[in-house]
């Protein structure tokens, strides 16, 4: 297993238990207690943990990864709900539109109206949404589950190969530095034929992604010319990233 396989296994089980043990990460992943001490060490210096006797904390509570077994809305859904009116505002009837995994997404599948829509997504929340309302045309990419997302390595040739209009993305953290990131390497492809497809790609995430960085970057921050989020995100933080090229669009 590859270090960044590990990277993102122990960022899993941290984001599902808030705590590991470097005796049981060993055991799980197949290797020396000093090797998962060096990875500690390594996701410690990008702020994504603090090291612990024996183990390690998640840095902040407020990351989010993978949605869990159920499709619950999560950490701040006032501000989600608020997100996801503001990126509808961009929706129009019969625009071919991606929905990447995520809450804030699912909120917008949960409040699409049943027009006629073509809705691309392998998000299996977002399907179970959509698949309600015989207007919008639904179009899955396919592959293997990963949690609530089908994964393939073919979706993003796939997708490469359609032509989006509107492309609404998540992200674990945004940043003026690092951009949009995400902790799972598998979704990267996915995010990248999404953004490359469409002629235009938005960021929909609540205020609390602002600022924070998570493993791997998907799109540098100039990628992605709108960041769609809820009212409650600072004025100081907005001017800061409209004054980096995004532009801001708040509910």
């Amino acid at each position: 297993m590859t270090a960044i396989r590990r990277y993102e296994k122990i960022m899993e089980l941290l984001m599902a238990h808030g705590e590991v043990s470097v005796a049981d990460l060993a055991a799980r992943l197949e290797v020396t207690g000093k090797t998962i001490r060096q990875d500690l060490e390594k996701l410690e210096e990008k702020g994504l943990l603090h090291r612990t006797h024996g183990g390690a904390v998640l840095a902040n509570e407020s990351y989010s990864g993978l949605l869990g077994s159920q499709p619950l809305t999560g950490r701040h859904p006032d501000e989600k709900h608020g997100a996801a009116l503001a990126a509808l505002r961009f929706v129009e009837r019969h625009d071919i539109i991606a929905l990447d995994s995520g809450s804030t997404t699912l909120e917008m599948a949960r409040l699409l109206e049943n027009t006629p829509l073509t809705v691309i997504t392998n998000d299996l929340y977002i399907i179970a949404e959509l698949i309600k309302k015989d207007q919008i045309r639904l179009v899955v990419p396919g592959g293997f589950r990963s949690r609530n997302m089908l994964v393939s390595e073919e979706a993003g040739s796939f997708l490469r190969r359609l032509n989006v209009q509107k492309a609404f993305l998540s992200a674990t953290g945004i940043h003026t530095e690092y951009g949009f990131t995400v902790f799972t390497h598998s979704h990267v492809e996915q995010k990248r034929a999404m953004i490359e497809s469409a002629k235009e790609a938005f960021c929909v995430a609540d205020h609390s992604k602002f600022d924070k960085t998570a493993l791997m970057t998907f799109a540098k921050l100039g990628e992605i010319g709108t960041i769609v989020t809820d009212a409650d995100l600072p004025e100081a933080t907005a001017a800061k990233y409209e004054a980096a090229g995004v532009r801001i669009q708040r509910g």
